[in-house]
């Protein structure tokens, strides 16, 4: 059986990936470097269809995750965890406008786009690692993760 569990902090590696595959496209478009732009830039958007695939197969196996913590750091959890939820969803076509048009050389309309979506991109990228580490590390979940193979073979010593 696949371990979906481990989807989790998957998901959040792939997050901080595009956040920095981001960062260095926009470090690059600064500087006019714009094949290394491109290639950022397209990553980016590899690792994000990656973690789209995954977080997709991660909730339809799992399910939700109800976030454990109680007190001041439930609504700064929610305000974090709507905002990102709402802008991911923006962000979406926003990413594939902005990409299109750079794929077909319409650079005015392309730099016009990119100047909503990668704020956005980014802000979504980063929330999302934000909430994992407040669901998954901080606040761990209800369940109980299955053992590994591994795990289960060192506890056998």
């Amino acid at each position: 059986m696949f371990p979906y569990y481990e989807l989790a902090p998957l998901n959040a590696i792939l997050n901080s990936v595009a956040a920095l595959l981001l960062a260095a496209g926009f470090y690059c478009i600064r500087r006019r470097w714009i094949r290394a732009h491109r290639a950022f830039m397209l990553s980016a958007f590899a690792v994000s269809i990656a973690f789209l695939v995954s977080y997709i197969a991660y909730h339809y196996r799992i399910g939700d995750v109800r976030f454990q913590g109680h007190g001041y750091v439930r609504p700064i959890y929610f305000t974090i965890l709507i905002t990102h939820v709402t802008l991911a969803t923006v962000i979406v076509p926003l990413v594939l406008i902005t990409l299109w048009r750079a794929l077909r050389g319409n650079f005015h309309k392309h730099r016009r786009i990119a100047r909503w979506t990668w704020p956005l991109w980014i802000y979504v990228s980063i929330t999302g690692v934000v909430v994992y580490f407040m669901c998954y590390r901080m606040y761990p979940p209800g369940y109980r993760i299955p053992p590994t193979a591994a795990a289960i073979t060192l506890r056998s010593r």
